[in-house]
């Protein structure tokens, strides 16, 4: 008899996410709108990825408290993210070594007020964390939480 695939066609990675965010969200339901687990959460996500995902996500984090210090850090499916006062996820950023994809991405949900027209982007590819991405992070940052 031959095994049924009960994956649901999501790879290893995709599964182990939905756990994680399965798990986080038992967490934070036990710990409320804690900043401070989420801050925990949030380092101990930072801690456990790889150099240079660490660094982009240092990084995030950099600006969001510099220009956003409103949003609460939470994780996002076991990635660094900041939330609303709501709990609504606003910004995260999806480590490249995560899904074994060439780049990171930096990420923005629904209550990012980036809305321009009919279409603007959401996600946005990150190499490397250098000044001149620092900026655009700023800016980017400081328009979704307006």
């Amino acid at each position: 008899m031959a095994k049924t695939d009960t994956s649901g066609g999501l790879s290893a990675e995709e599964r182990d996410a939905v756990k994680q965010r399965t798990k986080e969200l038992r967490e934070q339901e036990k710990a409320g709108k804690s900043r401070a687990a989420g801050e925990k959460a949030l380092l101990e996500a930072i801690a456990q990825l790889e150099p240079d995902d660490k660094v982009l996500a240092e990084g995030l984090r950099k600006v969001v408290t510099e220009v956003a210090p409103e949003l609460v850090p939470k994780t996002y499916y076991g990635m660094p993210g900041y939330a609303n006062s709501e709990g609504k996820m606003v910004v995260f950023i999806q480590p490249a070594k995560k899904f074994k994809t060439r780049y990171a991405t930096l990420g923005f949900e629904g209550p990012a007020n980036l809305d321009d027209g009919d279409l603007w982007p959401v996600a946005f590819a990150i190499l490397n964390w250098t000044p001149a991405v620092e900026q655009k992070v700023t800016e980017l940052v400081r328009k979704a939480v307006s």
